[in-house]
């Protein structure tokens, strides 16, 4: 890869890593659910009306933006909010690779390979390892986050069966799906005065971290990976993934002092060492991987499918 190209796929690995401690912020002021609203309403709008149809079939777009937008980042949301830190929510969501694989031999009859199973063995003691040595993640907080990572997981099956050929078209497509939904959802689980409150009391912080979170994570994220995917092969581009929670962990710890013991550490070594080792690692024959070592929320190509 050019040096631009590189520094552009470390650029997309912190945007997407420090997204995780933007999103804490943001729920300082808003309803988990109205701020998941927030988020996707913003990556919509106004972006819909400029970049054409999807190229893809309606069921695909409505199929991943459920699986994505309403499910995985609703419960992501609602998990950090009842108590799972940022830097750990980080880690223990690319448990996604581990669920991926299991849905492809589950719904795509695929056939995993030895490599394949013993990473997902590998990083799921990491996340256990992960969520057991946490002394400030709650219960909920933590289950919710796995229940993310298999929602991501199961909406990373239909972008593969999709093959979008614009990523950065798709998912301002599977954006106008889960605003709607979401906010009816807040309505009752949030309370309407909640909501209402928020909105008129919104912050600079606040408002700063629905923006990044929309425009920075969502649309600069996919489209600068979708540009690096269309540039070199997916084996190339996906290693870089692998740095999300490594940025993570980090902005967690710089700018919230989130603890960082030795087992967290090599809670975090576990994780990557399995993701990389089942998903890294692929025959000279194939050239379809198994699992995608995706990370913002997932990205896909008529050929290949990757973060």
């Amino acid at each position: 890869m050019k040096p631009v190209h590189i520094a552009l796929a470390v650029l997309v690995a912190a945007v997407w890593g420090v997204n995780f401690v933007v999103i804490d912020v943001g729920l300082s002021d808003f309803p988990p659910l109205l701020f998941s609203a927030l988020r996707f309403l913003l990556a919509a709008l106004p972006a819909v009306f400029f970049v054409g149809p999807p190229r893809v079939a309606w069921r695909w777009v409505l199929a991943v933006g459920i699986a994505l937008g309403i499910m995985k980042f609703g419960m992501l949301f609602i998990g950090m909010h009842v108590g799972m830190p940022p830097g750990l929510a980080s880690l223990v969501l690319q448990g996604q690779a581990v669920f991926t694989m299991l849905f492809a031999v589950l719904l795509l009859r695929e056939r995993p390979r030895r490599a394949q199973l013993v990473g997902m063995v590998i990083a799921s003691a990491g996340i256990v390892l992960a969520g057991v040595e946490s002394d400030t993640a709650t219960v909920a907080g933590l289950l919710l986050v796995i229940g993310a990572g298999a929602c991501w997981g199961l909406s990373n099956i239909a972008m593969r069966k999709a093959a979008p050929p614009d990523t950065f078209r798709f998912m301002v497509w599977v954006s106008v799906v889960p605003p709607v939904p979401l906010a009816l959802i807040s309505i009752p689980f949030e309370g309407w005065h909640h909501d209402v409150s928020a909105l008129r009391h919104l912050s600079l912080s606040g408002l700063g971290a629905a923006l990044y979170v929309a425009w920075g994570a969502t649309l600069f994220g996919f489209a600068a990976w979708g540009y690096l995917l269309r540039t070199y092969d997916a084996p190339t581009v996906a290693p870089f993934s692998l740095l999300v929670p490594v940025f993570g962990l980090a902005a967690a710890w710089v700018w919230q002092g989130e603890r960082m013991s030795a087992l967290t550490f090599g809670a975090a070594l576990l994780v990557l060492a399995g993701i990389a080792i089942g998903t890294l690692r692929r025959p000279a024959r194939s050239t379809r991987p198994l699992v995608p070592a995706l990370a913002g929320a997932g990205a896909a190509r008529q050929e290949e499918h990757t973060p």
